[in-house]
């Protein structure tokens, strides 16, 4: 079946057709380092993951780029709060923080939040402060196409004439005219209030750092530029799939797409959208205090089950966080794991071969779980095959078909491969042959349990159960036997 994803500019599902044969090209919005990563980071980074995931399995090679917003209004304005008296005004803010320091510990942060839930690194991760003379290219095309213009006012500002291009609003299907003016610069210099800024003229006051020589005078880049000349720095002028949170199509996607068509660039054939994320029905809102982090999410549950969570629903759908969300995700991840430590086990111990923790996904998925993923990236049908597979190998081995399980075991694999769970197991966990001979003396210790529980040897059974604990095994009882896992710190 051939790959279908929604495309935001068409307003439709469309056949992907890489441009370039056995490659894909992706671009997504990284964040602005002006503070902690939120939970809407993190769900886009694990959306366009399991998209990466699945282009490498249909054979692309892919090449991954996500910016890093480090030079930014929101990032001066965090970094001056240092200098005052309101500085303490999070955990981990630090006085007197030069904004390049404090984009810096930012950037660490979202890594750290990335990584620990899975998220592969992206192939190229620029800086905006490291690609400035690429901007300054940009500018000058779009100034001599007449799609830009310098401020009058000797402001050093150059704007981004919006009425030169006819076809500016079409990605958001914005009528010029309904749309409200620009606010990220002085609207004093501009022709029109909706024009934005391509580049911000230095003003006084602000850090000297913070600016750069240009031929329009010194100042720093607008942030919509900052990523049109990153990407195609990267990935050329015309690209297979630029994408980001649903929040910035407009303006910032809008303004992108504009300013690159207009300076002669194709740019993206695709752009996908993913959801937002909110909280009982609703906007997620520091000053409402209805949100929650991933730091938070991660005190509450494993990053296996975090990532779980996060990547459950459609990725263009919203994701609606719940107090018993993270529960309910953990009891999933623990079916999943149960069938695994109990087959790989099963496998190894009555057909002598090793367990299936190196998966060969082309050979072992489900046709089901491939046409769902296929299907604009259905990952809740995708996940309802991995359920029912796990039933399935349950059943077999409940009723001693170890074929059937072992193909069961190597199914569930390599659906768990493609989505990123097993990039994120418990930190606890023991790899290699550390894990296969704990597997054995801990799957033995059950059988004898069941083997006591069966003769009504209670004393015994609670023996073995405690023996365990002690070891910090987490034994759980179920309709489908005993599972174990390892008791977290």
């Amino acid at each position: 079946m051939t790959m279908r994803f929604y495309d935001t500019a068409s307003a439709e599902v469309r056949d992907f057709v890489p441009l370039e044969q056995g490659k894909a090209s992706v671009y997504y919005c990284g964040a602005t380092v002006q503070g902690m990563p939120h939970v809407g980071h993190v769900r886009s980074a694990i959306a366009f993951d399991q998209l990466t995931r699945w282009l490498e399995f249909r054979g692309l090679k892919v090449t991954v780029v996500r910016n890093v917003t480090d030079i930014d209004d929101k990032i001066l304005a965090k970094s001056e709060q240092s200098f005052g008296p309101d500085w303490a005004s999070e955990p981990n803010a630090r006085q007197d923080e030069e904004w390049w320091a404090l984009a810096y510990r930012y950037e660490q942060e979202f890594e750290k939040a990335y990584g620990s839930l899975g998220v592969q690194r992206p192939t190229y991760e620029p800086r905006a402060t490291g690609h400035i003379p690429e901007m300054h290219g940009l500018i000058q095309r779009l100034i001599d196409r007449g799609h830009a213009y310098p401020a009058p006012d000797g402001s050093g500002d150059v704007y981004f004439d919006v009425r030169s291009w006819s076809k500016y609003g079409s990605l958001t299907r914005q009528n010029i005219d309904d749309m409200q003016g620009a606010t990220d610069a002085d609207p004093r210099g501009k022709r029109d209030p909706r024009d934005f800024a391509l580049w911000k003229g230095y003003k006084d006051g602000e850090p000297e750092t913070a600016k750069w020589d240009s031929p329009w005078g010194a100042g720093r880049p607008g942030w919509h530029l900052e990523c049109s000349a990153m990407v195609t720095k990267y990935l050329g002028s015309k690209f297979d799939i630029h994408g980001g949170g649903l929040d910035l199509r407009f303006p910032h996607h809008e303004n992108e797409m504009a300013q690159s068509q207009a300076a002669g660039d194709d740019f993206a054939n695709f752009w996908m959208h993913n959801g937002m994320v909110t909280y009982e029905g609703e906007k997620m809102s520091k000053s409402v205090g209805n949100t929650v982090s991933p730091a938070e999410m991660l005190e509450l549950a494993s990053p296996r089950v975090v990532r779980y969570y996060l990547g459950q629903a459609h990725y263009r759908s919203v994701l609606d966080y719940r107090p018993t969300s993270l529960q309910e995700a953990a009891a999933a991840v623990a079916r999943i794991d149960g069938f695994i430590a109990k087959a790989a086990a099963k496998v190894k111990h009555d057909m002598g071969g090793p367990a299936a923790y190196a998966v060969a996904p082309q050979a072992n998925m489900p046709a089901a779980f491939a046409a769902a993923m296929d299907d604009d990236l259905n990952v809740p049908q995708a996940l309802g095959v991995l359920h029912e597979t796990v039933r399935a190998g349950n059943t077999a081995l409940a009723s001693g078909d170890l074929e059937a399980a072992k193909q069961a075991l190597y199914s569930v694999n390599a659906m768990t491969s493609v989505l990123g769970l097993d990039s994120v197991r418990q930190p606890e966990a023991v790899q290699g042959r550390e894990h296969a001979a704990l597997e054995v003396l801990v799957e033995s210790q059950l059988e004898a349990r069941a083997a006591a529980r069966a003769a009504k040897d209670w004393a015994a059974s609670d023996a073995i159960r405690d023996t365990l604990a002690a070891a910090g095994v987490v034994v759980e009882d179920g309709a489908e036997g005993a599972t174990w896992s390892l008791k977290r710190d």
